[in-house]
């Protein structure tokens, strides 16, 4: 029995990971595909005219047993995969690609979602309702319904390639990760690490063979603290370049030419579509709109960011020369900042690590979502894909269920980098039911050693607090259809959720709740959290312009014809001209790895980031004023961003919060940039 072909028989109806073995998946795609495709020729051979619930809701619900598998199998194949899960990849991505396609391009369907779409009025729709029909009417369009049959075709061919591209893109850059180890064999050369790091290296060097020695990988946990502490800076360069040059090294894991021809892929089909660019056809379903508005947003950004940031490296430049004689490169850019910050704040990161056991920590954000939602999380012995995740039952505190939520903290060989939320079961309403979903995070984060837990940078606090956002969009979801529950919204809305969140952690009365030694069981002293609120203008020029930077390189390639790029590097260097402030180390490429614009969804939408920081900074005032538990306000704004997904247009939501639309100034405030 393939247990992905039924309805989940289990409590909550989650996961049976336990029973479902990788054969399993293939036979489920198939047999999901065609029983869909049968319940899409229902909808086409109703004898009643089309209307809204017999079309628009219909299709909506259609597929289940499908999005059921290929949900489990393509979280898995991000956080836990195989070579195995991994071919299975590479032959499932096109099938879906091409049933979508069918779907799309199918225009007997279409002409009934076309005929309710065109007599809406005629329908007694909710506004929920309405949002469900325009979306679904634009996602025929935009997928290339009203083409030509010719069009049709070279839009399905084009959507079969870039499925495969950016499969393989990701599994270039994991394997990359996988197979690169920096092997350290004398113990002066570790001058300058903390003692946890040098453990956690002892650690993985054992893991990979090298017993008796340290071992520094391209994770971000290994690779993070050893350019911020490693005195060595031949070693600092070394690494820096493996990581630099990931994917573009001339190799089989080379992704230049993938880069290239995704780029060219992705406009070809926004010109197929009558969209001067893929950025044009990306930002109509968003809040920027067009790209001139997002590149207008940038270098507003950039104008005030960029002075700060050029002041910020003449003082790192000063500092280096002065404690070491060191003529400053890119690799020692973290080293000394670090450097500084212990000089200039008498801080540095290391100093909060011990507050930041990881167990207490995440007891710590499930208390800020208690205090703010009245949200309460129970560990479950529900089955799990690995040893090392955990999955709770969130419940409101007069025992209402809401959801499940898995989590799934440390780095292995088979998950890709990163931080990310996702889930396995969207909110929705049938009938009289209110199913409730089911979340994920999946998280990099520092692992324990031998001696001692897993302490988090206040970075990676940071990140644990961000996806828990994205988490919380998504439990707290109370829409009637799926298409438009929980982070179902635009996507430079998603991160608002996300980033909010951030904020709690700069705050004593949070961090109370949480942030205590490892070791004595002290309080985070008011004089440390004073400290780590200094780190909010620290060098913020420098890392607002990082953002602008990536931001530009991705509007670069998909806002105009990339056909004419020959040198994926030459093209990077041209595009930063205005944003680079150090000198360009030759070899070295950012879009080989850029898994956001070309593996993931953020394709002309890395600027979402950035925009976000507006609205969290604009909203997050309110909390401030008001207190930070202030129920009333959490209220407000679980009532009008985080249960309400895409059900209106999000300046609309926002507006619904906060009473206004946003503005730019307290995020500058925040930043020390006015």
């Amino acid at each position: 029995m393939n247990p992905l072909l039924t309805k989940f028989d289990t409590p909550f109806g989650s996961v049976p990971f336990d029973l479902i073995k990788e054969e399993h998946y293939l036979p489920a795609m198939n047999q999901g595909i065609e029983l869909a495709k049968k319940e899409i020729e229902a909808i086409k051979q109703n004898a009643e005219g089309p209307t809204f619930q017999n079309t628009i809701v219909e299709l909506e619900g259609i597929g289940e047993i499908l999005s059921q598998a290929t949900s489990v199998f393509f979280n898995l194949n991000s956080a836990n995969t195989n070579d195995e899960l991994q071919k299975l990849a590479r032959e499932i991505s096109p099938m879906l690609s091409a049933y979508g396609n069918d779907i799309m391009l199918d225009a007997e369907l279409f002409a009934r979602v076309k005929s309710v779409y065109g007599n809406k009025e005629n329908f007694d729709l909710t506004e929920e309702d309405t949002m469900l029909l325009e979306k679904t009417y634009k996602g025929f369009v935009r997928n290339g319904a009203l083409l030509s049959e010719d069009a049709k075709n070279k839009v399905r061919d084009i959507d079969a390639e870039l499925s495969k591209l950016s499969l393989e893109f990701g599994e270039h850059n994991l394997a990359e990760a996988k197979k690169y180890k920096l092997v350290i064999s004398n113990e002066n050369d570790l001058e300058g690490m903390p003692e946890g790091v040098i453990e956690a290296a002892s650690m993985t060097a054992k893991e990979k063979g090298d017993e008796g020695k340290w071992a520094f990988t391209l994770d971000y946990p290994s690779y993070g603290p050893f350019m911020t502490y490693c005195k060595n800076t031949d070693l600092r360069k070394e690494l820096s370049f493996a990581m630099g040059t990931k994917s573009a090294k001339d190799d089989e894991l080379d992704n230049r030419e993938i880069v290239k021809r995704i780029t060219i892929l992705r406009h070809n089909r926004a010109s197929l579509l009558g969209y001067a660019s893929h950025s044009n056809f990306i930002l109509e379903e968003r809040m920027a709109g067009n790209p001139e508005t997002v590149l207008n947003f940038l270098n507003d950004i950039l104008t005030k960011a960029r002075p700060a940031a050029v002041a910020d490296l003449d003082e790192l430049k000063a500092f280096a020369l002065k404690l070491d004689n060191c003529e400053l490169q890119s690799w020692d850019v973290a080293y000394y900042t670090e450097k500084l910050k212990k000089e200039k704040l008498n801080f540095d990161d290391e100093m909060l690590r011990p507050y930041f056991k990881i167990e207490n920590v995440v007891d710590g954000v499930f208390q800020v979502a208690n205090k703010l939602y009245g949200l309460t999380l129970e560990e479950k012995n529900l089955p799990t894909y690995h040893e090392e995740t955990k999955v709770f039952e969130v419940k409101y505190e007069n025992g209402e269920h809401v959801g499940l939520l898995y989590t799934d903290f440390f780095p292995r060989a088979g998950k890709r980098a990163g931080a990310w939320a996702t889930s396995y079961r969207s909110q929705q309403i049938k009938g009289s039911e209110n199913i409730r979903p089911h979340a994920s995070i999946v998280c990099n984060f520092t692992k324990p050693t031998e001696t001692r837990p897993s302490l988090l940078t206040f970075r990676e606090v940071q990140t644990l607090f961000h996806e828990f956002g994205h988490a919380l969009h998504t439990l707290l979801a109370n829409t009637k259809y799926s298409e438009l529950s929980g982070t179902s919204v635009f996507w430079d809305f998603v991160e608002l959720p996300s980033q909010i969140l951030e904020n709690w952690t700069f705050e004593k009365e949070c961090l109370d709740l949480f942030a205590v030694h490892y070791e004595t069981g002290e309080t985070i002293p008011e004089d440390l959290v004073n400290k780590l609120k200094s780190m909010l203008t620290f060098r913020e020029g420098t890392n607002t312009l990082r953002q602008v930077a990536l931001a530009r390189l991705d509007m670069a390639w998909y806002s105009q014809d990339p056909s004419d790029v020959l040198d994926v590097e030459q093209f990077e260097i041209e595009v930063g001209k205005d944003t680079a402030l150090m000198p360009h180390t030759n070899g070295t490429c950012v879009s080989t790895s850029f898994g956001h614009i070309f593996a993931g969804g953020y394709s002309s939408g890395y600027y979402s980031y950035k925009w976000a920081e507006v609205l969290d900074a604009d909203a997050f005032e309110q909390f401030k004023k008001n207190g930070i538990f202030n129920r009333e306000i959490a209220t407000k704004f679980k009532d009008n961003i985080l249960s309400r997904g895409g059900t209106k247009h999000p300046m609309e939501l926002y507006k619904g919060f906060r009473g206004e639309e946003p503005s730019v100034d307290p995020l500058l405030r925040r930043g020390g940039l006015i």
